[in-house]
């Protein structure tokens, strides 16, 4: 879990593909298909949640949603907390290729990059699912395996 541009999506990748485990990118199930920041009802991300869980032994799950992190975190997994700095996520976002499986077009990423930017920035100060505060909330009170990279 972490910040936007904190380097979860590369990480998550080569973790699945050194170990063989499947991959959830937390987005694919909380966003309408190719419709960023449109929620899909949360009862229908909780049982897509719930359906990934039951059907792997060894999974890996990425993404900004704490309280879906934290939903997953009754299997005991390692928790990873991707925690580089508001600078270093931003300046990700920037450099971010096309996200085809988000995005329609690369322009269509590209006019969601300044308000990205701004959320970015916000996790710091805000106090929601996907902010520092819940993330540290989550991360600190896990008695399982975990560990924070900065």
């Amino acid at each position: 879990m972490g910040n936007s541009g904190s380097g979860k999506s590369t990480y998550a990748a080569r973790l699945a593909a050194e170990t063989g485990a499947a991959r959830l990118e937390l987005d694919e199930i909380v966003w309408e298909p190719h419709r960023i920041a449109v929620a899909r009802p949360a009862q229908q991300v909780r049982a897509d949640l719930a359906a990934f869980l039951a059907a792997h032994d060894a999974w890996v799950i990425e993404g900004c949603d704490g309280d879906l992190i934290e939903a997953a975190l009754v299997a005991g997994p390692e928790l990873v907390f991707m925690n580089p700095g508001a600078a270093v996520c931003a300046a990700n976002n920037r450099r971010r290729p096309w996200e085809p499986h988000k995005y329609d077009d690369p322009a269509d990423q590209e006019r969601m990059l300044l308000h990205l930017l701004a959320w970015v920035e916000s996790y710091y100060t805000r106090d929601d699912p996907r902010s520092y505060a819940w993330h540290r909330r989550v991360f600190d009170a896990y008695a399982g395996p975990k560990r924070e990279l900065t």
